[in-house]
Protein backbone atom coordinates (compact mmCIF):
# COMPACT_ATOMS: atom_id res chain seq x y z
CA UNK A 1 0.00 0.00 0.00
CA UNK A 2 2.52 2.55 0.76
CA UNK A 3 4.52 2.20 -2.56
CA UNK A 4 1.41 3.58 -3.98
CA UNK A 5 0.51 6.55 -1.93
CA UNK A 6 2.34 9.01 -3.69
CA UNK A 7 -0.15 9.35 -6.29
CA UNK A 8 -3.22 9.64 -4.19
CA UNK A 9 -1.98 12.44 -2.46
CA UNK A 10 -1.10 14.79 -5.16
CA UNK A 11 2.57 14.06 -5.96
CA UNK A 12 5.03 12.25 -8.12
CA UNK A 13 8.38 11.86 -5.77
CA UNK A 14 9.16 11.55 -2.28
CA UNK A 15 10.09 15.02 0.03
CA UNK A 16 13.39 14.69 1.41
CA UNK A 17 15.23 12.25 -1.02
CA UNK A 18 17.30 15.41 -2.29
CA UNK A 19 18.00 16.94 1.24
CA UNK A 20 19.07 13.44 2.99
CA UNK A 21 21.24 12.61 -0.13
CA UNK A 22 23.59 15.42 0.51
CA UNK A 23 23.85 14.62 4.17
CA UNK A 24 23.61 11.06 4.34
CA UNK A 25 27.01 10.65 5.44
CA UNK A 26 27.14 12.63 8.30
CA UNK A 27 23.34 11.22 9.44
CA UNK A 28 24.67 8.13 9.50
CA UNK A 29 28.03 8.70 11.08
CA UNK A 30 25.93 10.32 14.19
CA UNK A 31 23.30 7.16 14.30
CA UNK A 32 26.12 4.46 14.40
CA UNK A 33 27.86 6.09 16.97
CA UNK A 34 24.80 6.99 19.44
CA UNK A 35 22.14 5.85 21.20
CA UNK A 36 18.69 6.29 21.60
CA UNK A 37 15.61 6.26 22.53
CA UNK A 38 12.02 6.62 20.78
CA UNK A 39 9.02 7.29 23.16
CA UNK A 40 5.44 6.24 21.86
CA UNK A 41 7.78 3.94 19.29
CA UNK A 42 5.06 1.89 17.74
CA UNK A 43 3.10 4.18 16.63
CA UNK A 44 2.94 5.48 12.75
CA UNK A 45 5.46 8.17 13.15
CA UNK A 46 7.42 6.14 16.37
CA UNK A 47 7.35 3.21 13.84
CA UNK A 48 9.12 5.35 11.34
CA UNK A 49 11.72 6.66 12.81
CA UNK A 50 12.98 3.66 14.42
CA UNK A 51 12.74 1.83 11.05
CA UNK A 52 15.11 5.31 9.57
CA UNK A 53 17.81 4.42 12.86
CA UNK A 54 18.02 1.02 12.78
CA UNK A 55 18.77 1.31 8.79
CA UNK A 56 21.46 3.33 10.15
CA UNK A 57 23.12 0.47 12.56
CA UNK A 58 22.33 2.24 16.08
CA UNK A 59 25.00 1.44 19.05
CA UNK A 60 21.34 1.27 20.68
CA UNK A 61 18.20 1.29 19.81
CA UNK A 62 15.54 1.43 22.57
CA UNK A 63 11.53 1.68 21.88
CA UNK A 64 8.88 2.49 24.56
CA UNK A 65 5.26 2.33 24.18
CA UNK A 66 2.13 1.28 25.58
CA UNK A 67 0.58 -0.47 22.81
CA UNK A 68 1.96 -4.10 23.12
CA UNK A 69 0.43 -5.51 19.80
CA UNK A 70 1.70 -2.38 17.87
CA UNK A 71 5.76 -3.43 19.51
CA UNK A 72 5.42 -6.72 18.32
CA UNK A 73 4.38 -5.64 14.62
CA UNK A 74 7.55 -2.83 14.94
CA UNK A 75 9.97 -5.58 15.95
CA UNK A 76 8.51 -8.32 12.87
CA UNK A 77 8.64 -6.06 10.22
CA UNK A 78 12.19 -4.51 11.36
CA UNK A 79 13.26 -8.26 11.88
CA UNK A 80 11.60 -8.87 8.28
CA UNK A 81 12.93 -6.35 6.59
CA UNK A 82 16.55 -5.09 8.10
CA UNK A 83 17.21 -8.04 9.70
CA UNK A 84 19.97 -7.48 12.64
CA UNK A 85 22.37 -4.98 13.31
CA UNK A 86 25.81 -4.79 15.39
CA UNK A 87 24.21 -2.49 18.19
CA UNK A 88 21.26 -3.51 21.16
CA UNK A 89 17.60 -3.37 20.05
CA UNK A 90 15.10 -3.55 22.37
CA UNK A 91 11.49 -2.89 23.30
CA UNK A 92 9.82 -1.54 26.35
CA UNK A 93 5.89 -1.52 26.83
CA UNK A 94 5.81 0.84 29.49
CA UNK A 95 3.91 3.53 29.92
CA UNK A 96 5.58 6.97 29.43
CA UNK A 97 3.70 9.17 32.27
CA UNK A 98 4.76 6.05 34.79
CA UNK A 99 7.11 5.58 37.91
CA UNK A 100 8.07 2.89 36.23
CA UNK A 101 9.34 4.42 33.17
CA UNK A 102 11.50 6.69 36.00
CA UNK A 103 13.14 3.64 37.10
CA UNK A 104 14.04 2.04 33.34
CA UNK A 105 15.22 5.41 32.75
CA UNK A 106 17.64 5.07 36.04
CA UNK A 107 18.47 2.03 35.23
CA UNK A 108 19.60 2.54 31.40
CA UNK A 109 21.73 5.30 32.71
CA UNK A 110 23.59 2.99 35.01
CA UNK A 111 23.78 0.52 32.19
CA UNK A 112 24.21 2.04 29.01
CA UNK A 113 25.30 5.87 30.01
CA UNK A 114 21.97 6.91 29.17
CA UNK A 115 20.90 8.14 25.63
CA UNK A 116 22.42 10.91 23.35
CA UNK A 117 19.05 11.22 21.32
CA UNK A 118 15.52 10.59 23.06
CA UNK A 119 12.36 11.12 20.35
CA UNK A 120 8.94 11.95 21.78
CA UNK A 121 6.15 10.99 19.84
CA UNK A 122 3.45 9.66 21.50
CA UNK A 123 0.48 11.95 21.83
CA UNK A 124 -3.33 12.11 21.71
CA UNK A 125 -3.52 13.58 17.96
CA UNK A 126 -7.32 13.15 17.50
CA UNK A 127 -9.50 16.08 16.97
CA UNK A 128 -12.24 13.50 18.33
CA UNK A 129 -10.14 13.28 21.61
CA UNK A 130 -11.89 16.46 22.66
CA UNK A 131 -15.41 15.49 22.86
CA UNK A 132 -15.32 14.72 26.71
CA UNK A 133 -14.09 15.80 29.73
CA UNK A 134 -11.75 13.00 30.43
CA UNK A 135 -10.30 11.81 26.94
CA UNK A 136 -9.11 15.76 26.70
CA UNK A 137 -7.33 15.56 30.31
CA UNK A 138 -5.63 12.39 29.26
CA UNK A 139 -4.51 14.63 26.08
CA UNK A 140 -3.22 17.38 27.99
CA UNK A 141 -1.64 15.22 30.77
CA UNK A 142 0.10 13.12 27.26
CA UNK A 143 1.18 15.80 25.36
CA UNK A 144 2.05 18.21 27.73
CA UNK A 145 2.54 17.01 31.03
CA UNK A 146 4.14 13.81 29.65
CA UNK A 147 6.45 15.74 27.44
CA UNK A 148 7.34 18.19 29.98
CA UNK A 149 8.44 15.29 32.43
CA UNK A 150 9.96 12.97 29.63
CA UNK A 151 12.60 15.84 28.59
CA UNK A 152 13.51 16.26 32.21
CA UNK A 153 14.50 12.75 32.34
CA UNK A 154 16.35 12.93 28.91
CA UNK A 155 18.24 15.86 30.75
CA UNK A 156 19.32 13.70 34.21
CA UNK A 157 20.43 10.69 31.53
CA UNK A 158 22.93 13.02 29.83
CA UNK A 159 21.22 13.11 26.31
CA UNK A 160 22.45 16.12 24.06
CA UNK A 161 18.89 16.43 22.52
CA UNK A 162 15.18 15.74 22.78
CA UNK A 163 13.21 15.36 19.52
CA UNK A 164 9.20 16.16 20.09
CA UNK A 165 6.36 15.76 17.05
CA UNK A 166 4.31 18.92 17.08
CA UNK A 167 1.40 19.43 14.50
CA UNK A 168 0.68 21.55 11.66
CA UNK A 169 -2.64 22.17 13.67
CA UNK A 170 -0.37 24.10 16.43
CA UNK A 171 -0.10 27.11 14.48
CA UNK A 172 -3.35 28.80 15.14
CA UNK A 173 -4.70 26.33 16.72
CA UNK A 174 -8.87 26.05 16.43
CA UNK A 175 -9.23 22.83 18.06
CA UNK A 176 -7.98 21.68 21.50
CA UNK A 177 -5.88 19.21 20.28
CA UNK A 178 -3.83 21.78 18.05
CA UNK A 179 -4.00 24.22 21.29
CA UNK A 180 -2.63 21.29 23.75
CA UNK A 181 0.71 21.06 21.49
CA UNK A 182 0.76 24.88 20.73
CA UNK A 183 1.33 25.11 24.92
CA UNK A 184 3.36 21.85 24.66
CA UNK A 185 5.57 24.05 22.39
CA UNK A 186 5.63 27.01 25.68
CA UNK A 187 6.66 24.46 27.91
CA UNK A 188 9.67 23.30 25.62
CA UNK A 189 10.57 26.38 25.30
CA UNK A 190 11.00 26.73 29.07
CA UNK A 191 12.86 23.52 28.98
CA UNK A 192 15.26 24.68 26.17
CA UNK A 193 17.25 26.59 28.39
CA UNK A 194 18.55 23.40 30.32
CA UNK A 195 18.83 21.16 27.30
CA UNK A 196 18.39 21.63 23.02
CA UNK A 197 14.88 20.68 22.20
CA UNK A 198 13.99 20.82 18.22
CA UNK A 199 10.49 19.90 16.99
CA UNK A 200 8.70 19.31 13.53
CA UNK A 201 5.02 20.34 12.90
CA UNK A 202 3.31 17.81 10.45
CA UNK A 203 0.92 17.43 7.55
CA UNK A 204 -1.52 14.18 7.80
CA UNK A 205 0.85 11.39 7.51
CA UNK A 206 -1.35 9.43 5.15
CA UNK A 207 -2.54 6.41 6.31
CA UNK A 208 -1.29 6.11 10.23
CA UNK A 209 -2.69 4.34 12.57
CA UNK A 210 -6.51 5.65 13.06
CA UNK A 211 -6.22 7.93 10.58
CA UNK A 212 -9.32 8.53 7.94
CA UNK A 213 -7.42 7.09 5.22
CA UNK A 214 -6.09 4.47 7.63
CA UNK A 215 -9.95 3.14 7.92
CA UNK A 216 -10.70 3.17 3.71
CA UNK A 217 -8.70 0.14 4.53
CA UNK A 218 -11.05 -1.56 7.52
CA UNK A 219 -13.55 -0.67 5.65
CA UNK A 220 -12.91 -2.72 2.43
CA UNK A 221 -11.83 -5.36 4.88
CA UNK A 222 -14.59 -5.64 6.95
CA UNK A 223 -16.82 -4.82 3.75
CA UNK A 224 -18.25 -1.51 4.61
CA UNK A 225 -19.07 1.96 2.67
CA UNK A 226 -16.18 4.49 2.41
CA UNK A 227 -17.42 7.92 4.02
CA UNK A 228 -15.17 11.14 3.43
CA UNK A 229 -15.49 14.73 3.96
CA UNK A 230 -15.73 16.56 0.06
CA UNK A 231 -14.72 20.01 1.26
CA UNK A 232 -11.64 19.59 4.27
CA UNK A 233 -8.50 19.46 2.24
CA UNK A 234 -5.34 18.51 3.73
CA UNK A 235 -1.08 18.69 3.05
CA UNK A 236 -0.51 14.67 3.72
CA UNK A 237 3.21 12.58 3.82
CA UNK A 238 4.06 9.21 3.64
CA UNK A 239 5.18 7.57 6.65
CA UNK A 240 8.66 7.29 5.48
CA UNK A 241 8.74 11.14 5.39
CA UNK A 242 7.47 11.30 8.68
CA UNK A 243 10.35 9.55 10.13
CA UNK A 244 13.29 11.16 7.75
CA UNK A 245 11.53 14.87 8.78
CA UNK A 246 11.81 14.17 12.74
CA UNK A 247 15.46 12.40 12.31
CA UNK A 248 16.58 15.45 10.09
CA UNK A 249 14.92 17.90 13.02
CA UNK A 250 16.43 16.16 15.68
CA UNK A 251 20.00 15.52 14.38
CA UNK A 252 20.37 18.78 12.45
CA UNK A 253 18.46 21.25 14.04
CA UNK A 254 19.09 23.90 16.12
CA UNK A 255 17.46 24.46 19.87
CA UNK A 256 14.19 25.25 19.25
CA UNK A 257 14.15 25.24 15.26
CA UNK A 258 10.56 23.68 14.38
CA UNK A 259 10.98 22.17 11.04
CA UNK A 260 8.06 21.48 8.58
CA UNK A 261 7.81 20.52 4.99
CA UNK A 262 7.71 22.83 2.26
CA UNK A 263 4.66 22.01 0.38
CA UNK A 264 2.39 23.91 -1.93
CA UNK A 265 -0.83 25.11 -1.23
CA UNK A 266 -2.20 24.82 -4.73
CA UNK A 267 -0.65 21.32 -5.62
CA UNK A 268 -0.16 19.57 -2.68
CA UNK A 269 -3.56 20.21 -0.69
CA UNK A 270 -6.03 17.56 -1.30
CA UNK A 271 -9.47 16.37 -0.35
CA UNK A 272 -10.23 13.60 1.58
CA UNK A 273 -12.68 12.47 -0.92
CA UNK A 274 -10.36 12.92 -3.84
CA UNK A 275 -8.23 10.30 -2.15
CA UNK A 276 -10.89 7.98 -1.26
CA UNK A 277 -11.72 8.20 -5.39
CA UNK A 278 -8.17 7.45 -5.76
CA UNK A 279 -7.77 4.83 -3.54
CA UNK A 280 -10.59 2.79 -4.86
CA UNK A 281 -9.39 3.12 -7.82
CA UNK A 282 -6.02 1.77 -7.53
CA UNK A 283 -7.47 -1.15 -5.99
CA UNK A 284 -9.72 -1.73 -9.25
CA UNK A 285 -13.48 -0.45 -8.30
CA UNK A 286 -15.36 1.95 -9.42
CA UNK A 287 -16.60 4.74 -7.11
CA UNK A 288 -20.56 4.82 -6.94
CA UNK A 289 -21.83 8.26 -4.44
CA UNK A 290 -24.66 7.45 -2.41
CA UNK A 291 -26.98 10.03 -1.20
CA UNK A 292 -27.32 8.59 2.43
CA UNK A 293 -25.12 6.46 4.95
CA UNK A 294 -28.09 4.20 4.94
CA UNK A 295 -27.68 3.64 0.92
CA UNK A 296 -24.23 3.52 1.37
CA UNK A 297 -24.21 0.30 3.62
CA UNK A 298 -27.33 -1.18 2.14
CA UNK A 299 -24.80 -1.32 -1.64
CA UNK A 300 -21.43 -3.00 -0.68
CA UNK A 301 -22.47 -6.34 -1.98
CA UNK A 302 -24.61 -5.35 -4.86
CA UNK A 303 -22.31 -2.69 -6.32
CA UNK A 304 -18.90 -4.76 -5.35
CA UNK A 305 -20.16 -7.55 -7.06
CA UNK A 306 -19.78 -5.31 -10.24
CA UNK A 307 -16.31 -4.35 -9.78
CA UNK A 308 -17.81 -1.32 -7.66
CA UNK A 309 -17.80 0.55 -4.30
CA UNK A 310 -20.35 2.74 -2.39
CA UNK A 311 -19.25 6.20 -1.22
CA UNK A 312 -20.66 8.93 0.78
CA UNK A 313 -19.20 12.46 0.51
CA UNK A 314 -20.29 14.78 3.20
CA UNK A 315 -19.47 18.28 3.58
CA UNK A 316 -18.05 18.82 7.09
CA UNK A 317 -19.98 20.40 10.17
CA UNK A 318 -17.78 18.61 13.69
CA UNK A 319 -16.31 20.68 16.19
CA UNK A 320 -12.54 21.66 15.64
CA UNK A 321 -11.99 21.05 11.99
CA UNK A 322 -9.67 23.88 10.75
CA UNK A 323 -10.61 25.38 7.56
CA UNK A 324 -7.24 25.19 6.01
CA UNK A 325 -3.63 23.73 6.81
CA UNK A 326 -0.77 26.12 7.92
CA UNK A 327 2.79 25.49 9.20
CA UNK A 328 3.64 28.36 10.41
CA UNK A 329 1.92 31.93 11.94
CA UNK A 330 2.52 35.50 11.01
CA UNK A 331 5.64 37.20 12.48
CA UNK A 332 7.26 33.74 13.11
CA UNK A 333 11.11 34.06 11.87
CA UNK A 334 11.47 31.52 9.07
CA UNK A 335 14.76 29.91 7.77
CA UNK A 336 14.11 28.40 3.66
CA UNK A 337 17.17 28.15 2.59
CA UNK A 338 18.80 25.63 4.67
CA UNK A 339 17.23 23.08 2.61
CA UNK A 340 15.39 22.35 -0.71
CA UNK A 341 12.28 20.24 0.94
CA UNK A 342 12.30 21.93 4.25
CA UNK A 343 11.55 24.79 6.26
CA UNK A 344 12.80 26.03 9.46
CA UNK A 345 10.54 28.30 11.89
CA UNK A 346 13.43 29.90 14.27
CA UNK A 347 11.67 30.12 17.81
CA UNK A 348 13.42 32.17 20.56
CA UNK A 349 12.56 30.77 23.87
CA UNK A 350 9.57 32.39 24.37
CA UNK A 351 7.22 31.49 27.27
CA UNK A 352 5.39 32.96 30.13
CA UNK A 353 6.57 31.90 33.33
CA UNK A 354 3.60 32.79 34.88
CA UNK A 355 1.08 31.36 32.51
CA UNK A 356 3.10 28.14 32.64
CA UNK A 357 2.80 27.82 36.22
CA UNK A 358 -1.13 28.73 36.26
CA UNK A 359 -2.07 26.03 33.57
CA UNK A 360 0.10 23.76 35.56
CA UNK A 361 -1.47 24.82 39.15
CA UNK A 362 -4.88 25.00 37.22
CA UNK A 363 -5.17 21.52 36.07
CA UNK A 364 -3.71 20.17 39.23
CA UNK A 365 -6.35 21.84 41.33
CA UNK A 366 -9.04 20.21 38.96
CA UNK A 367 -7.42 16.82 39.37
CA UNK A 368 -7.01 16.75 43.33
CA UNK A 369 -10.61 18.02 43.19
CA UNK A 370 -11.96 14.81 41.27
CA UNK A 371 -14.13 16.68 39.11
CA UNK A 372 -13.56 19.06 35.84
CA UNK A 373 -15.99 20.23 32.47
CA UNK A 374 -14.56 20.50 29.24
CA UNK A 375 -15.82 23.98 29.40
CA UNK A 376 -13.02 25.11 32.24
CA UNK A 377 -10.81 23.35 29.69
CA UNK A 378 -11.96 24.70 26.70
CA UNK A 379 -11.51 28.37 28.62
CA UNK A 380 -8.06 27.56 30.30
CA UNK A 381 -6.76 26.99 26.85
CA UNK A 382 -8.40 30.21 25.81
CA UNK A 383 -6.91 31.94 28.79
CA UNK A 384 -3.56 30.22 27.50
CA UNK A 385 -3.51 31.14 23.84
CA UNK A 386 -5.26 34.27 22.71
CA UNK A 387 -4.90 33.31 19.48
CA UNK A 388 -6.74 30.17 19.98
CA UNK A 389 -10.06 30.21 18.26
CA UNK A 390 -11.76 27.02 19.32
CA UNK A 391 -14.23 25.94 16.63
CA UNK A 392 -17.10 24.70 18.43
CA UNK A 393 -20.45 23.45 16.24
CA UNK A 394 -21.43 20.93 18.92
CA UNK A 395 -20.74 17.83 16.85
CA UNK A 396 -18.39 15.53 16.52
CA UNK A 397 -16.74 12.71 14.51
CA UNK A 398 -18.02 9.58 16.77
CA UNK A 399 -21.40 10.99 15.04
CA UNK A 400 -20.02 10.48 11.65
CA UNK A 401 -19.78 6.83 9.79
Amino acid sequence: MFDNILPMIGRKKPLFVEDLGKIENEISDIVKNSRFLVIGGAGTIGSAICRELFARDPKVLHVVDISENNMVELVRDIRSSKGYGSGEFATFAIDCGSDIFKAFIKEQKDRIGGYDYVFNTSALKHVRSEKDPYTLMRMIDTNIFNTDSTMVLAKECGAKKYFCVSTDKAANPVNMMGASKRIMEHYLNRRSLEMPVSTARFANVAFSDGSLLYGFNRRLEKEQPIAAPNDVRRYFVTPKEAGELCILSCLTGENRDIYFPKLDEELNLVTFSDIAVKYLNSLGYEPVECATEDEARARVAELKAKHKYPVYFFRSDTTGEKDFEEFYMNGENLDMDKFTSIGIVKKAAEYKEEDLEYFTATIRSMRDKGSWTRGELVELFNKMLPEFHHKETGKFLDGRM
